[in-house]
């Protein structure tokens, strides 16, 4: 089982990872936008629609790498100081009752939206012969489907914690820095930084 629910978690970030690729290329896209409007003075009707459509796209496309890492935002003034079982029952019935009839009302309507979009070759009206829109509608079901997988994932996670008292591990990934850690490698103490501070300020004054 451990096995299964790592390779999700591997599928899930390959994804994010992947299309996170995106950033670059909505960076190089505006800064060539703004050079061509203001440097060239020929600004381009479509950039305005592509922007949107690929941050469209890194947006829904990196949910399920998100979820995977356990990176979307909760409210855990109260649920960091619970038992791991507490915490994996109230995932348990949040997902049950919130993520996953909303994450399946996604995907189904998003391949609604797609297979209507494709039906009608559907352009974007924002500016006149606006770039086609179907491709970027395709998007919703194909991230909604990724996103519910991971949240099937997810909840036989919460259904191991119940029953065994801990977390089953995750596929690692980049975190953010701790800084005490981050003290512990590099052997320095609290009490040497105040010492520097002091010293710093010392030889400040007697400039």
């Amino acid at each position: 089982m451990q096995k299964f629910l790592l390779t999700i978690d591997k599928i899930s970030t390959f994804v994010g990872q992947t299309f996170s690729w995106l950033i670059v290329a909505l960076t190089l896209l505006i800064s060539w936008e703004v050079f061509s409007r203001y440097a060239l003075d020929q600004p381009h009707s479509w950039a305005f629609d592509i922007m949107v459509m690929t941050y469209g796209t890194l947006f829904m496309m990196a949910g399920a790498y998100t979820l995977a890492k356990s990176g979307h935002v909760r409210g855990d003034v109260l649920y960091g100081f619970f038992q791991p079982r507490t915490q994996a029952s109230i995932d348990l019935v949040l997902y049950i009752l919130f993520f996953i009839p909303g994450v399946v009302a996604l995907a189904w309507a998003g391949y609604a939206f797609a297979g209507d979009s494709w039906a009608m070759h559907e352009h974007s009206s924002i500016t006149s012969d606006g770039p086609p829109v179907y491709p970027f509608k395709t998007v919703i079901p194909i991230a909604g489907a990724f996103l519910l997988l991971q949240g099937i994932v997810e909840i036989i996670r919460c259904v191991i914690c119940i029953k065994e008292g801990a977390w089953p591990s995750r596929a690692q990934d980049v975190q953010e820095v701790d800084v005490e850690k981050l003290k512990d490698m590099v052997h320095v103490k609290d009490e040497d930084i105040q010492k520097l501070d002091a010293f710093v300020i010392k030889q400040e004054q007697g400039q």
